[in-house]
């Protein structure tokens, strides 16, 4: 019985040593090692990040063959031969510039509250006014009138009716683009244009 107690007395203190022993050296070792993963996660992807990022020209590879594997997609959505895609492609892709400049900015910008522009002459970040759409400028050019609260009704007038008459020229050339498209498409080709929305 005594040999008994004395057995599981020191085998008690045992566990209790052992205990002790691991809340030391956990508390005085450095951070956790939970601490430890997580900042070399951090530093990861921090890395990650950097080597990430792609230089203008390797952006400027990497859109040239995205567009050129839409091109053939979509050649083969048309079901045309390498010479009738030479008629095709210029002809929907004319129809497609068209659209972005007959639209514009609808909104130009304003319900977004960005604010007159500076620069008089430039639009968008590094780009001349001479080549964004006539639409997108003079919407431009109507939105920075109404943000001004000392515009009077003669001049954001006019600027309107700059608009309007943009618009109607955008919308003739547009007319002319999808005339121009109609008339080498096959019927299944034009009703394919009309589910993209390049015909109406």
């Amino acid at each position: 019985m005594l040999r008994r107690k004395m057995y599981w007395t020191l085998a008690a203190a045992m566990i209790a040593c052992s205990c002790w022993v691991g809340q030391a050296i956990s508390g005085q070792g450095g951070p956790p090692a939970g601490g430890d993963r997580g900042g070399g996660r951090g530093r990861d992807r921090g890395g990650d990040r950097g080597r990430g990022r792609m230089s203008p020209e390797e952006m400027r590879k990497r859109m040239e063959e995205w567009r050129a594997r839409r091109n053939e997609e979509t050649r083969k959505r048309f079901k045309a031969t390498e010479q009738e895609w030479l008629v095709l492609q210029p002809r929907i892709e004319k129809v497609q510039t068209l659209q972005r400049a007959s639209r514009g900015s609808r909104f130009g910008g304003f319900f977004g509250g960005r604010g007159r522009r500076p620069g008089g002459d430039r639009g968008r970040e590094g780009q001349d006014d001479r080549d964004r759409p006539e639409v997108e400028r003079k919407t431009e050019a109507l939105r920075n009138l109404l943000e001004d609260e000392a515009s009077g009704p003669a001049a954001i007038k006019a600027a309107l009716t700059a608009l309007r008459q943009a618009r109607a020229r955008a919308a003739a050339q547009l007319a002319a683009a999808r005339k121009d498209l109609q008339q080498v498409v096959t019927v299944r080709q034009e009703a394919l244009c009309v589910m993209m929305g390049l015909l109406e």
